[in-house]
């Protein structure tokens, strides 16, 4: 017994040891925040919970609104940019079927878990096969959800094209990606496909507003219109900019989202435009490096916005056009990181030739 005893003490004080000593890499365990505490992301907290919340596409959700009620729901193929309503849609549908069992009823993969053929063959299948009894539940039919689905190797596509064949009775599946060209043809055409464009300006805003008033936050019109500006159709991309300022300044105005963000103001913008169709070479560089520098605005943000600015002014076309390419093509090299000080200069050459050509036609 006391030998019993002392190799318990032995494991305990190894146990203890193991747990004492630091854990590098991902196995570090941080302490999760309460659902309702302040570090919540508003992007989950204020996500849609029914097909009425959703934003926009009113036409696709009603569709889809109409289909779940009548127990007719095919399988669908969700596509378009980021934040525009696609999983939101989907989970609102999951929540409309299946209630309180909504989490028993569904099987959620996205692009951080591993979705390889071996997980098609074993997991999804698995999940398919069984057959639910739901009790209280308007169906039985359980749904397996594919976050970015694009992100699929083309083998584990091929398999589940055979899965969603042979369980069509009690499963549906849906597809949810950005990209529909990266989904193979013969998943396409097993599903029911509806594209969820960029949303609307006046969608945002209405959302923001909702968001704005739930908080009581200090957003006058100009930090509004910053808001709905910099997301470019997409919500989560707007949520996620307005809680930052809100963590940096306690009045969320046009300077402090521009502010937060790290993108030039539109006065900055016409400003450079300015230099750059007025000043010469040497001045021009000189004066956008200064301001580079001092306001720390990236080169490739300064190429985008000076290129939205360019379809406002007035341009000959055989002037623009031309203009329009070299900004694309140093966009296209500072993405693949060039020297900022050498597409800095091809910035500033290209707008002296559309000058030479705009003087040239002038006389």
């Amino acid at each position: 017994m006391a030998e019993a005893i002392a190799l318990m003490d032995i494991d305990e004080e190894e146990n203890q040891n193991h747990l004492s000593k630091p854990n590098k890499g991902k196995n570090v365990v941080v302490p999760a925040t309460p659902p309702g505490g302040k570090a919540t992301p508003w992007v989950e907290k204020y996500r849609p919970q029914s097909l009425a919340d959703v934003a926009a596409h009113r036409d696709i959700i009603d569709t889809i609104d109409r289909l779940t009620s009548e127990n007719r729901l095919p399988h669908l193929l969700l596509y378009g940019p980021p934040g525009t309503g696609k999983t939101s849609t989907i989970l609102a549908v999951a929540r409309k079927l299946y209630g309180a069992q909504y989490h028993n009823m569904i099987l959620e993969l996205n692009a951080s878990d591993d979705r390889g053929i071996d997980v098609v063959r074993k997991q999804i299948q698995d999940f398919a096969s069984t057959q639910s009894f739901s009790f209280g539940a308007k169906t039985s039919v359980k749904l397996v959800l594919l976050d970015e689905a694009d992100a699929m190797t083309k083998d584990a596509q091929f398999a589940l094209r055979r899965v969603i064949e042979k369980y069509t009775k009690n499963t549906r599946f849906a597809l949810i990606c950005n990209h529909v060209n990266k989904i193979i043809p013969a998943l396409q055409s097993r599903c029911t496909r509806f594209r969820f464009a960029p949303l609307d300006p006046m969608h945002v805003g209405e959302r923001l507003k909702h968001v704005i008033e739930a908080e009581g936050l200090d957003v006058p019109e100009s930090g509004l219109e910053a808001l709905k500006c910099l997301s470019n159709g997409d919500m989560r991309k707007a949520l996620n900019i307005l809680q930052s300022t809100h963590m940096a300044s306690q009045q969320i105005t046009e300077e402090t989202v521009y502010l937060c963000t790290g993108n030039p103001l539109p006065q900055d913008v016409q400003q450079i435009t300015h230099w750059l169709l007025n000043e010469s070479f040497v001045e021009s560089y000189k004066r956008i490096s200064e301001i580079k520098t001092r306001k720390g605005l990236a080169l490739v943000d300064i190429v985008r916005e000076v290129t939205m600015f360019v379809f406002k002014i007035k341009m000959q076309s055989d002037i623009r056009v031309p203009l329009i390419n070299d900004l694309a093509d140093i966009e296209y090299r500072l993405s693949f990181g060039c020297n900022d000080k050498l597409q800095l200069g091809s910035l500033i050459a290209s707008f002296t030739r559309a000058r030479s050509a705009l003087v040239a036609a002038a006389n």
